[in-house]
């Protein structure tokens, strides 16, 4: 592997990280959920136009790996109003870290999630907090690695199922 840059992602870029979005989430959850649930996820989270509004909103930061000059993952952060839940002003929230798969114990995970810390640091924020499947043992094992503990639960639904994410905060 060269080495891998990080770069801000701008609206031009949907259609990496929509590309992205599908082949990671469908290769992280495909084995636990029915064909069409997922289809129907990939389909309504992941379309052009919720893409668009998430790449424009100005509380979400969006930053793509690259592996010479091909993606290979994204993160997704929210500031203010653009979390998705816990809207503490002095926190902030890690969305997504999507890394396909083949890149997996390859480190890019953990720049990603370095390129946050940075950020919540430069903001001055005193914690940084975000959502994992309960099932996903690799992610959790993952943030734990990263000094996050569990605070609380929510419901993810997809399709016709209800899962259990846990809720994973690390103090800065």
């Amino acid at each position: 592997m060269s080495k891998i840059d990080i770069c801000v992602a701008s609206s031009e870029d949907y259609k990496t990280v929509q590309k992205i979005s599908k082949e990671t989430f469908y290769e992280t959850f495909s084995e636990s959920n029915s064909e069409e649930d997922m289809q129907t996820y990939l389909e309504e989270s992941f379309s052009d136009n919720k893409i668009k509004q998430q790449l424009l909103n100005n509380g979400s930061f969006f930053f793509i790996a690259y592996d010479e000059n091909v993606p290979i993952g994204y993160l997704k952060i929210n500031l203010d109003t653009a979390k998705t839940e816990l809207r503490d002003p002095a926190s902030l929230e890690i969305e997504r870290i999507y890394v396909k798969a083949i890149y997996h114990g390859q480190k890019v995970g953990q720049l990603l999630y370095d390129k946050a810390f940075e950020i919540a640091q430069q903001k001055g924020k005193k914690s940084i907090w975000l959502g994992v499947w309960e099932k996903n043992s690799r992610a959790i094992r993952f943030y734990e690695k990263n000094g996050f503990t569990e605070f609380d639960t929510h419901i993810f639904t997809l399709g016709h199922e209800q899962q259990i994410d846990i809720m994973m905060r690390k103090m800065l």
